[in-house]
């Protein structure tokens, strides 16, 4: 059988049941790109992160119910930022400080990408509708599947290989109040809603691979042509990895 590669997933807490929990859709949709699913704790502890880290060939940062704290970039919090988990902040960026000290894949979902925009020194908007003028509905509602809103992307990108269909525009699914404002460093955005807002990422750097979305591709991985391709695209990536690391005599 082909090797799997293990992808890390950090999970959400609920403040009132004391519960970790993550929707079932991110481990499947790792799972039928041929990928093998690791739920990552918030324990927000070096040795714990270090540990796990250095087991895994790759890692998805989900999305969350809950906003990043703002002082990560120093503002005061805006009256429409929402619950702020410090377990989930901590343990996010932790988690992205290793994959980047090791190389490894990084893929993030809505509150993962503006996680890992804020882990490389990038801010935030913290309500979309406050702050835009005349934006579009970013908060779809049910149903979440549904691709709701068109977004332009960039030529070259890995949402255009993705995609595959020759085309740069395309429309997705929608369920965030807040976006990136200032780029973090090594990123260049890829792909922006009509109203400007900024709903791809990916790094600059040669032979480094960490690329973030603003919607849920976990959502609609097994109809969607570009939904399934970005994990498709991300799992090989990350077997692509573990071969030149085993190569190389380090893994």
């Amino acid at each position: 059988m082909a090797y799997r590669p293990k992808i890390g997933i950090t999970m959400r807490l609920e403040y009132e049941t004391n519960r970790l929990y993550l929707g079932r859709h991110y481990a499947e949709a790792i799972e039928a790109a041929g990928g093998t699913p690791v739920h990552i704790a918030l324990i927000p502890k070096e040795g714990f992160i270090s540990n796990i880290v250095s087991m895994l060939d790759g890692v998805l940062l989900p999305g969350s119910a809950s906003d990043l704290d703002p002082g990560y970039w120093n503002e005061d919090p805006h009256p429409k930022v929402g619950r702020v988990i410090p377990e989930k902040d901590q343990t996010d960026l932790m988690v992205l400080a290793e994959a980047e000290t090791r190389e490894i894949p990084v893929f993030g979902i809505c509150f993962g990408m503006q996680s890992l925009n804020v882990s490389r020194g990038g801010s935030l908007i913290q309500d979309i509708e406050s702050d835009i003028k005349e934006p579009i509905q970013h908060q779809q509602g049910i149903p979440r599947d549904r691709n709701s809103h068109a977004i332009r992307i960039s030529s070259g990108s890995i949402i255009e290989k993705a995609l595959g269909v020759g085309s740069l525009t395309t429309k997705v699914n929608s369920h965030h109040h807040q976006a990136i404002r200032n780029l973090g460093k090594h990123l260049r955005a890829t792909a922006w809603a009509n109203d400007g807002v900024i709903e791809a990422v990916e790094d600059i750097r040669e032979g480094r691979f960490s690329f973030g979305v603003q919607w849920h591709p976990e959502l609609s991985w097994s109809s969607d042509a570009l939904s399934g391709g970005l994990f498709r695209i991300f799992v090989e990536e990350c077997s692509n990895r573990r071969r030149s690391t085993m190569a190389n005599g380090s893994g």
